[in-house]
C-alpha cells in the first residue's frame, strides 16, 4: 500500500512538471481593421450616370444651393469605400450626394430647428426618390435627424475640401478631369436668405438631371468651412411646405404643355427670379414628408423621372 502511495505521487508529480513545461497555445490574433491608406481620397468630379430611368450630371457647382428631404445611412456601410476611394465612417462629419464634386464641404441647414453644421461631400447617393443628401449617423446626431430619420434642409456649397491626410484640394478642376465631363445643362442658382427658401431649378429639353450645373472651367472660391462639429443656430421660416416639383420653364407655354401631359393635381405658380418669372408645375402643399413619397411616386409612375420634393415657405 505505501509502494502504490508513492507511486501515485510520483505520477502526480510528474503529470504537474509536464503541465508547467508543457507550451500554452497563443491566442488568435485580433483581425485587422481595414483601413484606407492616407492617399486614397482622390479629387472626383464623375461621368453622367443612370440609376432607375433618371440621368445625374454630376459637375463643378459653385452656386449650389438647394431645399430638400435629408436622409442618413448608418452601419451597413461602416468600412466601405466611398466613391471617391475614401471609408466610410459613421463619427466623421460627411455625406453622400448624386452630382456634387467629392469632396466639398457644404452646409446642411435642418429648416425644422435652424441647426445647421458643415459636412464634407464624399460619396454617391441617396438614390431614394425625394432624398437629396445622406448624412453620417454622427452629422444626422448633430442636426437631430436619427430619430426622425429624415428632415427638411437646405444645402449650401461652400468650398472644395482637402483631400483625406490633409492634401489641399487642386485650386482648379485638373485638365483630364474637365476634358472628361460632357457639356451639361448650365443655370445659376440663386443663393437666398433662409426665410426665402428656393425651390425651383430651371429644366432643359430633352434631359433629366437633379441640379443644375456651372462650366467645368468656373472659378471656385476655396474656403476655410471645414467640418468641425460646431452646430450653429440659424433664422429659418416659422412653417414650410412641402412640394413635388416636375419642372419650372421661362414660357408659359412649356409649363402649360407639361401639365397637359401629366394632369391629376399638378397646377402651375409662378416665381420671380433675376427680374424673371418662373413657371412651375407641381403640386402641393403636402402636409408630411410621406405624403410627398406618395405624391412623388404617383408622379414618376406618370412618366416624369424629373419630379423631385423640395421645401418651400
Amino acid at each position: 500500500m505505501r509502494f502504490l502511495r508513492s507511486l501515485a505521487a510520483v505520477v502526480g508529480f510528474g503529470l504537474l512538471l509536464a503541465a508547467c513545461v508543457s507550451p500554452t497555445v497563443p491566442p488568435p490574433p485580433p483581425r485587422p481593421v481595414a483601413k484606407a491608406p492616407a492617399s486614397a481620397g482622390v479629387y472626383k468630379v464623375g461621368s453622367p450616370y443612370q440609376i432607375d430611368g433618371v440621368w445625374y450630371y454630376p459637375g463643378e457647382q459653385p452656386d449650389y444651393d438647394e431645399t430638400g428631404i435629408a436622409s442618413w445611412y448608418g452601419p451597413t456601410f461602416y468600412g466601405k469605400y466611398t466613391a471617391n476611394g475614401e471609408l466610410y465612417d459613421g463619427n466623421a462629419l460627411t455625406a453622400a450626394h448624386r452630382t456634387l464634386p467629392m469632396p466639398v464641404n457644404v452646409r446642411v441647414t435642418n429648416l425644422g430647428n435652424g441647426k445647421s453644421i458643415v459636412v464634407r461631400v464624399n460619396d454617391r447617393g441617396p438614390y431614394a426618390r425625394g432624398r437629396i443628401i445622406d448624412l453620417s449617423r454622427h452629422a444626422a446626431e448633430l442636426l437631430d435627424v436619427v430619430q426622425t430619420g429624415t428632415a427638411r434642409v437646405r444645402v449650401t456649397y461652400l468650398s472644395r475640401a482637402d483631400l483625406q491626410g490633409g492634401a489641399p484640394p487642386p485650386p482648379e478642376t485638373p485638365p483630364e478631369i474637365a476634358a472628361a465631363l460632357p457639356a451639361a445643362p448650365t443655370v445659376k442658382v440663386d443663393i437666398r436668405p433662409l426665410t426665402s427658401v428656393p425651390g425651383a431649378a430651371v429644366a432643359a429639353p430633352g434631359r433629366q438631371y437633379t441640379m443644375p450645373a456651372v462650366a467645368p472651367s468656373a472659378p471656385l472660391q476655396v474656403a476655410s468651412n471645414e467640418p468641425t462639429g460646431q452646430v450653429t443656430e440659424v433664422p429659418v421660416p416659422v412653417a414650410t411646405r412641402l412640394y413635388v416639383q416636375v419642372g419650372a420653364f421661362s414660357k408659359l407655354d412649356n409649363a402649360r404643355t407639361l401639365l397637359s401631359k401629366l394632369g391629376g393635381d399638378l397646377r402651375i405658380s409662378t416665381l420671380q427670379r433675376n427680374g424673371q418669372t418662373l413657371y412651375r408645375v407641381r403640386t402641393g402643399p403636402l402636409n408630411s414628408v410621406e405624403d410627398a413619397d406618395a405624391a412623388l411616386s404617383r408622379i414618376t409612375g406618370a412618366g416624369s423621372n424629373d419630379a423631385h420634393i423640395v421645401v418651400d415657405q
